[in-house]
């Protein structure tokens, strides 16, 4: 070895792959309080203290063998007097003409005597553990399907939750929340892209008949059957809310007045013509509809489509008014 290596201020250790030391430097002997002769003879982790040991044997090897180097590895030697003391070890494996060897510095980490207590306790817990190492294990499956079920109850209370938040719990469909937020998004396109979209506002004529007739619960599978034909009716890009009430509303993207109009026609028509049985008789709706224009706000197009629906109303119920073309 070299002088310089010999008298490094950090101890020097060279191990083969067994662990066994095949030379040391003298600082490294003068800390542990050894000879020369004595080291030859001696295995790596015979120097190491029981908790070290567990730690060199399980992260030491396997790291070395993956990666060829450890930094900055915690350990604890024991000198020969019995006296332990905590170091700091890099390693690095080398191959030489003699075979491969593992490299070690080891340099001395006396100021770090609260870690050295944290070692010790965690040393004992570790002892401990080892000890009811079948309980604590059953404990941790125990509290990991607990979690696991946890999880899966908070997943779906929080699917139920969206639910809630956005579909109306009689009808099934989007409601008024969820309607908004596509409004505010069509609004968010138009400012930037220009492209209209019109809205309807839909009315069961005389609902209140019905529910004075048939019953409230008969009222609500008319809203339900409503909202299906309505959601049936929808192109793929259009959204479907339930308004409040007997009021429907219907967001459709990309389009003018007049298809507007035509869509809002053809809802007429279709609902006119569906059976009714709980009623027995036939229903009809009112529809006003309006359409985005660079004057337009989220709460002006609503003002707009509920006027046209209230000009419906007046001119008869069953029919469809547009906004642009009723008097104002």
């Amino acid at each position: 070895m070299e002088e310089r290596l010999n008298r490094l201020s950090g101890g020097f250790v060279s191990l083969n792959h067994e662990g066994n030391i095949l030379e040391a430097n003298q600082t490294f002997l003068l800390w542990m309080g050894l000879t020369e002769e004595q080291v030859a003879h001696l295995h790596i982790e015979e120097l190491l203290t029981a908790a070290s040991k567990m730690m060199f044997h399980s992260y030491f090897y396997p790291n070395i063998n993956l990666y060829g180097q450890i930094d900055e590895l915690f350990l604890h030697f024991r000198d020969m007097q019995g006296s332990s003391s905590a170091y700091l070890m890099n390693a690095k494996k080398y191959v030489g003409p003699n075979g491969e060897v593992i490299d070690c510095l080891v340099i001395p980490m006396k100021k770090r005597m609260e870690y050295e207590i944290e070692l010790r306790g965690a040393k004992r817990q570790l002892e401990q553990a080892y000890q009811e190492k079948k309980e604590a294990l059953k404990k941790v499956q125990a509290l990991n399907e607990e979690i696991e079920q946890q999880q899966q109850k908070l997943v779906q209370m929080n699917r139920e939750l969206l639910v809630l938040s956005n579909t109306d719990k009689l009808t099934g469909i989007a409601n008024r929340r969820l309607f908004q937020q596509h409004l505010d998004e069509l609004n968010r396109v138009f400012q930037h892209e220009k492209k209209s979209f019109s809205v309807l506002l839909i009315d069961i004529d005389f609902f209140k008949k019905v529910n004075d007739t048939f019953g409230h619960a008969v009222g609500d599978l008319v809203l339900q059957k409503l909202a299906e034909i309505l959601a049936a009716s929808a192109r793929p890009e259009d959204h479907v809310a339930r308004y409040g009430g007997e009021e429907f509303v219907v967001l459709l993207p990309n389009t003018d007045i007049d298809t507007a109009l035509h869509i809002a026609q053809q809802l007429n028509q279709t609902v006119r013509q569906s059976d009714w049985p709980e009623i027995g008789g036939g229903l009809t709706i009112s529809v006003g509809a309006a359409t985005y224009n660079a004057d337009s706000t989220v709460d002006s197009i609503i003002e707009y489509a509920d006027q046209a629906l209230y000009s419906s109303k007046r001119n008869g119920r069953n029919r469809a008014s547009h906004y642009h073309y009723i008097e104002k």
